[in-house]
């Protein structure tokens, strides 16, 4: 026997969770990455992060890279207390995660892209 209404329940979420999956592959990625000058620090983290921005967001990213010493009103304004510092601001919600991002599945976890 098999009831009508688990099956189109069933039907319901398996159509959300596809229209999910479609939508998440469309969004667009606004990334800020505050630096702090041309360290090694700095420089493992930008190549982590255009290493998983490729694999991961190819195509769907836009990534801004702020040194601290030259842009210090928005270190102020996005209120920076250490680097780096990567901003996820697109899309919603706002995401910070700090360090030299070689974590990468803590990186995708804080940029949404894995689910939790």
């Amino acid at each position: 026997m098999v009831d009508e209404n688990t099956d189109r329940s069933n039907d319901d979420i398996n159509t959300s969770f596809e229209q999910e999956i479609a939508n998440q592959s469309d969004r667009q990625y606004y990334l800020r990455l505050y630096v702090a000058g041309v360290t090694s620090h700095s420089t493992t983290a930008i190549k982590n992060l255009k290493s998983i921005c490729d694999e991961y967001l190819k195509g769907r990213y836009q990534l801004e890279v702020i040194n601290i010493y030259h842009k210090t009103e928005l270190v102020i304004q996005d209120n920076i207390v250490a680097v780096p510092t990567l901003i996820k601001q697109l899309p919603p919600p706002l995401k910070r995660i700090i360090g030299d991002l070689s974590n990468t599945e803590k990186v995708l976890l804080g940029l949404d892209i894995l689910p939790k």
